[in-house]
């Protein structure tokens, strides 16, 4: 065994496996897998193994798509056959909510090239005869879906990973990592160490055991799962070919051939939690006794779609553990806090996704960033908040609901809450209706009767109303938006400028009470963050950033080394904050302070400590909302005090509060882009309209790499659209983001954000496109059916920017 390798990965299941052969192709050669028993032991061996190309993310289904194309490439490659059956699938929809699903899914293949598409009953029937279409809305056929066998394709990447000069290590158990003060690892093991810069964590199972060699407590939890196998049907062997498989969701189980029979799958109401308390370590290809009894139900509607699965016998029946974090995707990436350590644990749909895990996870390792923007992989979008209660309230709602659609602006109850401010319960009787950012309870919107929920679907929901109430306030007199889950940090001393503007693409504010805004710029020379900076003192600057992405950030952050005497902190958890918003913000915020908030002394894009209703408060005189508007911050302390002084004063000019729904339609009118969305490393700074923002006469992180694609032409650009009133009023929706766009035929982008503009009337979408100039009517896929839009010239609300500096 090797004494020293570039990179060492934990864990011999199918995952482990791909990315030891993905390093290897990328050209890490020197790379060695270590895995504690035998090759697919865990999770790996009893998968159902069934694979998949479409996603309700993009990016995922690109990698599904790139992973159901490798397996037949890796037996061509390795002479190891991967089990490779492709007979398609059916996709079913029972209610209008599933077909809107599978049309914008199709709506979606088609732009990206990939096939699925709709067939009549006729067409199905002769695809799968065994299947009773009755009651079937919808039908969608994707001919790539089928099955692999998991032992032939883990043992496909093992020998693939091997010819490149990668080295396995069988039955040996690693006993600890440990990071020496270089930053680089030794993984200690029964036969020896291995010294590395990387350790990879791909232990499946003892994902959470391995983790915790290093420190780490990760958020995971492992359930039952079953299905069987029935005996030889039939009229199956009466076939010449195989069954597709069939998707039937709102059934909640799924089924496809198996030799001569048929495997059923289900997950179950009943869900059952196994080793919270952490994994045995001898545990390997062992099973769980059956227990049909807990999913009869699903298999009841199992045998009404399918009558003869009611008849067979059954072979045998798998209940073997399967491992979930708590939103059911990957904990993907490095971890911000530890140099050098990659997580890749809490994969489900494990053979759809093996590929492009691989790919990527190689990708982050040896070339610094992913292709594809993947943040909802990212383990970085869970922090210490993700603790085992909220981790098991949320995997039990995930595994029950596995097949549940997640509908645009769905936002689940388990495991809430997880925190909350000083607010919270004073919002609460004001009839707010609580999401989830990063761990916290903000308000989305504000309903008339406290307690009340939204409720879920992609067309317009009971929210459409009320959020459209505090736009109209907010624009026509003034609004209060609690904006505390917005990541603050704070950077002083001697080397704070010089160190901000070595990590920013902008410079820095030269005075005091003046602010920037100004990109983070990733490897690849994309949108890796956007930030305001304000130097609020000589050696003081306040930092305001995206604050699901904080710990996400934390990464470039540490990428530049601080200066000796300067410190730079997070105060997200101590500070609290609001927006105070519209036409009437000045004269609400100026009686309750003696500082004046004339434009002549405080004018766009400045700031100052001031006293608000006897609350010291950083004033900003910024606003997402696209209006004349403040950022008040002040200590989570002072929180209640200041929030309920906002109120009483508002309603004297008809103001009150405003949640994120409201705002997301006010900052789309005016044409702003939000991280995740619009800004991500995938695109370009010329691509987004911020390459004025970076200063190529100074060095700062990844300027390098940022003058390469700054010195390329777009690929596409950033644009907003109006969509037809009556094709939108037709569908009762709007666009929310992922929808294609298409011009006679082809696609030619698709859209990022989407909300009624309920101050300007029309329905609002930003986008890509690769083509296309303003006035040009394109048509957006709107539950994968064709709106009219049109490419607008400028943004509807103020586009000369009036209000904002007024």
């Amino acid at each position: 065994m090797r004494t020293h390798a570039q990179a060492v990965v934990i864990g011999g299941g199918v995952i482990g496996c791909s990315i030891l052969y993905h390093l290897a192709k990328l050209g890490w050669h020197d790379v060695v897998l270590l895995e504690r028993d035998e090759l697919t032991s865990g999770s790996t061996w009893h998968a159902a193994a069934n694979i998949h190309g479409l996603h309700d993310s993009t990016n995922i289904s690109r990698i599904q798509h790139y992973t159901m194309g490798l397996y037949k490439e890796l037996e061509q490659e390795t002479g190891q056959g991967c089990g490779v059956f492709q007979p398609g699938s059916l996709y079913l929809a029972q209610t209008q909510d599933r077909e809107h699903q599978l049309r914008l899914q199709a709506a979606k293949a088609k732009l990206y090239g990939m096939n699925f598409h709709k067939v009549d009953r006729a067409e199905a029937e002769a695809l799968h005869p065994l299947v009773d279409f009755d009651g079937i809305r919808c039908i969608m056929w994707e001919p790539e879906g089928g099955n692999v066998d998991p032992s032939g394709v883990t043992n496909a990447y093992a020998a693939g990973a091997r010819a490149m000069g990668a080295e396995i290590v069988r039955f040996c158990p690693v006993t600890g990592t440990e990071q020496l003060a270089d930053g680089t690892w030794i993984v200690r093991t029964e036969k020896g160490d291995i010294a590395t810069p990387w350790v990879v964590n791909a232990a499946g199972l003892w994902g959470r055991e391995v983790a915790a060699m290093a420190g780490l407590s990760l958020p995971l939890q492992p359930t039952e799962h079953q299905y069987f196998v029935t005996e030889t049907i039939a009229e199956i062997a009466a076939l010449d070919r195989r069954l597709p498989s069939v998707a039937d969701r709102d059934g909640e189980y799924y089924l496809r051939q198996e030799g001569k029979g048929l495997l059923v799958g289900a997950y179950e109401k009943d869900v059952r939690f196994w080793a919270e308390e952490g994994t045995p370590q001898g545990f390997g290809h062992e099973l769980f006794a059956d227990d049909l009894e807990r999913i009869e139900d699903n298999m009841m509607r199992a045998i009404a779609r399918v009558p003869v699965v009611g008849t067979a016998g059954i072979k045998r029946v798998i209940n073997g553990p399967m491992i979930w974090s708590p939103d059911a995707n990957v904990l993907f990436g490095p971890v911000p806090e530890l140099r050098g350590y990659f997580c890749c644990n809490g994969i489900i749909p494990g053979f759809s996704q093996s590929g492009g895990m691989g790919l990527l996870a190689a990708q982050w390792i040896i070339e610094g960033e992913t292709q594809y923007d993947m943040f909802a992989w990212d383990m970085a979008r869970f922090g210490d908040w993700a603790d085992k209660a909220f981790t098991k309230a949320r995997v039990r709602d995930q595994y029950a609901n596995r097949f549940k659609i997640h509908f645009p602006n769905e936002e689940r109850s388990a495991g809430r809450p997880a925190r909350t401010r000083p607010v919270y319960s004073m919002q609460g009787k004001m009839g707010a209706v609580f999401g989830l950012n990063a761990g916290w309870e903000h308000p989305l919107w504000f309903a008339d009767t406290p307690g009340m929920q939204d409720t879920d679907g992609f067309i317009r929901q009971n929210w459409w109303g009320p959020v459209g109430d505090e736009c109209r306030m907010l624009r026509n007199r003034a609004g209060i938006i609690d904006i505390s889950n917005f990541a603050k940090y704070r950077c002083t001393g001697q080397g704070a400028e010089d160190w901000l503007n070595a990590v920013f693409a902008n410079r820095m504010p030269q005075v005091v009470g003046h602010s920037c805004l100004t990109p983070m710029i990733g490897k690849r020379g994309g949108i890796a963050g956007d930030f305001t900076v304000t130097r609020v003192g000589a050696d003081e600057f306040w930092i305001i950033g995206s604050g699901m992405a904080e710990r996400y950030h934390q990464r470039f952050f540490r990428a530049v080394p601080l200066p000796q005497g300067t410190t730079f902190e997070s105060r997200t958890d101590a500070m609290c904050g609001f927006n105070v918003a519209g036409p009437d913000s000045r004269a609400l915020l100026q009686g309750l302070t003696d500082t004046s908030l004339d434009t002549a002394d405080f004018p766009f894009m400045r700031s100052k400590r001031i006293t608000l209703a006897g609350v010291d408060v950083l004033a900003l005189r910024v606003s997402f909302t696209g209006d004349l508007g403040w950022e008040l911050h002040c200590d989570a302390g002072d929180q209640a005090q200041l929030y309920a002084a906002l109120i009483e004063r508002g309603k004297g000019f008809g103001a009150g509060p405003v949640g994120s729904r409201a705002l997301m339609s006010l900052r789309i009118e005016k044409g702003y882009g939000s991280w995740g969305r619009e800004y991500s490393p995938e695109y370009w700074p010329q691509e987004v309209a911020l390459d004025r923002l970076c200063k190529m006469d100074k060095p700062f992180l990844n300027s390098d790499a940022v003058a390469g694609t700054m010195a390329q032409p777009a690929r596409e650009r950033l644009v907003m659209l109006a969509l037809d009133a009556d094709d939108t009023e037709g569908s009762n929706a709007d666009a929310t983001g992922g929808e294609p766009i298409f011009r006679d035929g082809q696609g030619i982008g698709r859209v990022t954000s989407g909300a009624y503009g309920y101050t300007v009337g029309m329905s609002l979408a930003l986008g890509y496109i690769n083509d296309g100039v303003a006035g040009d009517v394109v048509d957006v896929m709107v539950l994968g059916q064709p709106h009219r839009a049109t490419i607008l010239a400028a943004p509807p609300f103020d586009p000369e920017g009036e209000r904002l500096r007024a």
